[in-house]
């Protein structure tokens, strides 16, 4: 018999809130997710080419959570104490391979959404950022089994051809007015 001598992965921890986004403490990711769920901080990037296009993802089949769906550039949850901004630049560029562009902060959403696929619950305080691509993205097919850039209207036609993540609506809705400024005018969003 043989002994593996790579020491067990460390868990994810995430920073649990309150109702104002004050951090009250800190729990494992998986179980921060469990039925019923606990309010933890999230967020999630909206990036844009130069032509206005969003830059969608198809989550990987092997995610533990919503997986094969797709959902916004990027999403995530910062480590206890990490500024959102800083995760989300790092886990942008750990998903994409790329570094986001003048990206900037676009607001904050709250809500609660169970994946009745997985019985996970996404009980989240989302931080929710907007900026620009300016390289070709690179995605650890490990995270991410395809990428796709669209317009409003190619949008449409991707939510009416299967599945989201069950909060894509919700941060989308949210972080528009902020998505309107970065991607000016002539893009239509």
């Amino acid at each position: 018999m043989s002994r593996s001598t790579t020491p067990p992965a460390e868990p994810i921890m995430l920073e649990l809130v309150d109702e104002r986004g004050r951090t009250v403490g800190v729990e494992e990711k998986l179980a921060a997710h469990r039925a019923p769920g606990l309010l933890h901080r999230a967020f999630s990037v909206f990036l844009f080419d130069a032509e206005g296009r969003l830059l969608l993802q198809r989550r990987a089949k092997e995610k533990y959570h919503s997986p094969g769906v797709w959902s916004n550039t990027c999403c995530g949850h910062p480590y206890p104490a990490e500024p959102p901004f800083l995760a989300a630049t790092r886990r942008t560029v750990e998903e994409l391979g790329l570094a986001p562009v003048s990206m900037r902060s676009v607001g904050t959403v709250r809500y609660n959404h169970p994946d009745p696929a997985s019985g996970l619950v996404e009980q989240e305080w989302n931080h929710l950022f907007a900026g620009r691509v300016d390289e070709e993205p690179r995605p650890d097919p490990a995270e991410i089994c395809e990428i796709d850039f669209v317009t409003p209207e190619g949008l449409a036609e991707r939510r009416a051809e299967g599945p989201f993540s069950a909060w894509f609506g919700t941060v989308l809705d949210a972080a528009l007015p902020g998505i309107r400024e970065v991607t000016g005018g002539t893009a239509g969003w």
